[in-house]
């Protein structure tokens, strides 16, 4: 009776998570959809190739900080928490919820960041097809590679760089994070 009770509240628990997941990755996708689609409407495509850059950087950044919560090691942070270094709390419970620290990060932000930066060269492609005699097949192919090259490449030396400095990656995350939460 015991057992079946705890499985009927992880399973009310994982999809109460799925559900905040879903709801996080809806208005986090429509609110940069919207910023991007603005911008490379409104503005020179040179500032859509820098928002597109930006938006392939921050899906980088915070797969480091996602691979970082999950390698980083949780005693220093009781030790910085004791003295009350600032920011060392949030850095426990970011090691703590690692696995939901990474899923925000790696998947919903990331994914999102992933069909940002393909919808964002799609519109740079159509700009520069329809101001110039480019040829727009040509276009997507050489701009998809290289959004797909810098992506993969970025996020591969970023496993790397958090993995070895995921102690360094979280006291800071914690610290930035710590400004916006109280704990």
């Amino acid at each position: 009776m015991k057992n079946k009770k705890k499985m009927q509240n992880k399973k009310r628990e994982y999809f109460k998570w799925t559900l905040i997941l879903f709801i996080l990755s809806f208005l986090l996708s429509a609110t940069l959809n919207y910023i991007s689609s603005y911008v490379s409407e409104r503005l020179p495509v040179t500032i859509s190739f820098i928002l597109l850059f930006c938006i392939i950087l921050l899906g980088i950044i915070f797969d480091i900080i996602g691979i970082a919560t999950t390698a980083a090691d949780e005693v220093p942070f009781h030790a910085m928490a004791a003295k009350k270094v600032k920011g060392a709390k949030v850095s426990v419970w970011l090691i703590k919820n690692a696995s939901k620290v990474s899923s925000i990060c790696n998947d919903v932000i990331g994914d999102i960041c992933g069909i940002l930066s393909g919808a964002l060269s799609a519109s740079i492609v159509f700009y520069i097809a329809k101001n110039s005699k480019a040829n727009p097949i040509l276009l997507s192919i050489l701009l998809t590679a290289m959004v797909a090259a810098i992506t993969i490449s970025g996020k591969s030396v970023g496993k790397y760089f958090a993995i070895k400095k995921s102690n360094e990656i979280v006291k800071i995350s914690g610290k930035i994070l710590g400004i916006f939460l109280k704990m």
